[in-house]
């Protein structure tokens, strides 16, 4: 790997850090295209390269990440964890953990019990890995 090529990774990992740190505040590609020294369509182009999402679906799915943590850790209301997490609007915030989980927050509630699997095993198995993707349990290994 060239050293140029190791220098922009550097730089996109601290805007995902950033975004990972600051999923529940609103953030905009200009300011992350700023952390990583690039302009905004650079970055948008770079991101998706390097990570396989775009800037705005990976921030989606860190939202929804903890909004799963959330639903099954606390008694809080979907419309409480939906705005803490980031989202401004529970229509999407249903509509894209739909898209990412497979089904509703509520559902997803109802459905996920405490488990007694040690913690690292249940984070990796319940962790959406991206849309329309299949659980990580159901892919073939290759």
């Amino acid at each position: 790997m060239s050293r140029a090529v190791e220098e922009t990774n550097r730089r996109l990992l601290r805007a995902r850090d950033a975004m990972d740190r600051s999923y529940a505040e609103p953030l905009d590609i200009p300011a992350l295209a700023r952390i990583a020294l690039v302009s905004e369509a650079h970055f948008i182009r770079s991101f998706r390269a390097t990570f396989g999402e775009t800037p705005h679906r990976y921030l989606q799915r860190r939202r929804v990440e903890r909004s799963m943590s959330l639903l099954r850790e606390t008694d809080r209301s979907v419309t409480d964890i939906c705005m803490a997490v980031g989202f401004s609007s529970l229509g999407t915030f249903s509509r894209t953990f739909h898209g990412i989980v497979g089904e509703s927050p509520s559902a997803y509630r109802a459905r996920a019990a405490v488990t007694a699997a040690p913690t690292c095993f249940t984070r990796r198995w319940m962790r959406p890995s991206s849309f329309g993707e299949a659980p990580a349990g159901d892919r073939p290994i290759a």
